[in-house]
């Protein structure tokens, strides 16, 4: 049944109504509070270490901590198959409430998994279990809430990408926060007891508020009009016509895919575990630096509706490349504020991560949109953010450089360069039909 709700976008105009901006907005809520569940057990990987993953090498230890984050990961590009499979068959709306609320449920548990001291193994293996759980419902979260809203405004397609993006990441600032705020109350010893316990508790009920509010959300416009001419097998037809279109997708996000990995998740432990910062001073810092790179993703987007995205993901993704290694020096020799440097580092990134999401979408066609974002997406980021802890640990302790993380942006931000070269060609379903 077509909705009657008043349009999302002005046909006279450009300008997006309130409306519209209601249901960008409770979409972005929604990918703000999963990432924030997604993103905790890489900001706590430490504490989650000493308590279920414990071992006599720290290194080993917050290397078995990490693996586990990179297995959430690895569920995603099946969990973003299944879900898009049914968004693209029968909507975007179901998807939305089923992915947060599931994903919620298993947030809370691993909130009240047993430590290793009392369960051994067990606990070990229950917390893997829920963390597959969290990426498959992540799967279909993130690329759901990305076509949910070009197909709600897609006349000003890199604006709302930006808005989605810019609120996701404001979920790891959440969780950044979280974490200063029980590293301040609490006292050490009961923070590898009690404290990453408590976050997780907080974003599984989080994701009960999520739940309410989208329970409102109508169906795409886009995705009514042709629900009549929806693919019965969107996945197989996806790879039958636009295989070329999901490599590219894939290039494309390796730079925002690796830097997510690194900032957001590797950087905390890394900080205060291997070049030995204070912990609540390299908290603070990173949290302020996630919050200069949303502004500069709203920035992007904003300037994304009148400079070609493409443009813009190719200067963040150079930068990338040519300062990150002076960026890991810095971080080590101590010589630049850290404040100051993850600041500027966010900032830089927001090029890349305000843009990326436009670019994806506009590779792939309605029908199928849901899908080829979800797959692109999703492989993406399980090869270029989910295994990137590991790797740059890996990286540390085979080189004994504490700057070798450095060479895995650069040849990420090298990738998406490379995609980027491609994106003209075979995209076009979003914003040339929306400027047409």
């Amino acid at each position: 049944m077509v909705t009657t709700t008043p349009a999302p976008t002005s046909p006279a105009s450009d300008r997006i109504t309130a409306a519209g901006w209601r249901i960008v907005l409770l979409a972005s809520l929604g990918g703000t509070l999963e990432f924030y569940d997604f993103v905790i057990f890489g900001v706590f990987a430490r504490d989650i270490a000493a308590a279920v993953f414990p071992n006599a090498s720290p290194i080993a230890s917050l290397m078995a901590s990490f693996a586990t984050f990179a297995v959430g990961y690895l569920a995603r590009p099946f969990g973003g198959i299944v879900l898009a499979h049914y968004g693209d068959r029968y909507g975007r709306r179901k998807v939305f409430l089923w992915s947060v609320f599931v994903m919620s449920a298993a947030t809370l548990g691993m909130g009240l998994v047993p430590s290793y001291a009392q369960w051994g193994v067990a606990a070990s293996l229950l917390m893997v279990v829920l963390r597959l759980l969290q990426g498959f419902c992540l799967g279909g979260e993130l690329p759901g809430a990305l076509t949910y809203v070009v197909e709600t405004a897609p006349r000003i397609a890199p604006l709302v990408c930006g808005v989605v993006f810019a609120c996701v990441t404001m979920g790891v600032a959440a969780a950044t926060a979280v974490s200063l705020s029980v590293r301040t109350w609490l006292d050490p010893a009961l923070v590898l007891v009690y404290g990453w316990r408590i976050a997780f508790v907080i974003g599984g009920l989080s994701g009960v508020l999520s739940f309410v509010l989208r329970r409102s959300l109508e169906e795409s416009s886009e995705f009514e009009k042709m629900r009549s001419l929806a693919s019965r097998q969107p996945f197989v037809e996806l790879l039958r016509t636009h295989r070329t279109h999901v490599l590219v997708g894939c290039a494309l996000l390796a730079g925002t895919g690796c830097f997510n990995g690194l900032f957001f998740s590797h950087l905390p432990a890394y900080l205060a575990g291997v070049l030995q910062y204070d912990p609540k001073q390299a908290v603070f810092s990173q949290t302020v630096g996630v919050i200069a790179s949303a502004i500069g993703i709203l920035a992007t987007g904003w300037i994304g509706d009148r400079i070609p995205p493409r443009y813009l993901l190719r200067t963040g993704v150079t930068l990338l490349l040519v300062f990150a290694y002076p960026f890991y020096l810095a971080l080590e020799s101590r010589s630049v504020n850290l404040t100051l440097l993850l600041v500027l580092a966010g900032l830089a990134a927001g090029l890349t991560n305000g843009s990326f999401a436009v670019l994806l979408t506009d590779l792939f066609p309605t029908r199928i949109r849901f899908t080829g974002v979800a797959l692109g997406f999703n492989v993406s980021f399980t090869l270029f953010s989910g295994t990137a802890p590991l790797v740059a640990t890996s990286l540390i302790g085979g080189t004994g450089q504490m700057a070798s993380p450095a060479f895995l942006m650069m040849a990420c931000a090298l990738i998406a360069l490379v995609g980027s070269l491609w994106v003209e060609r075979y995209g076009g379903n979003v914003m040339m039909k929306a400027h047409s």
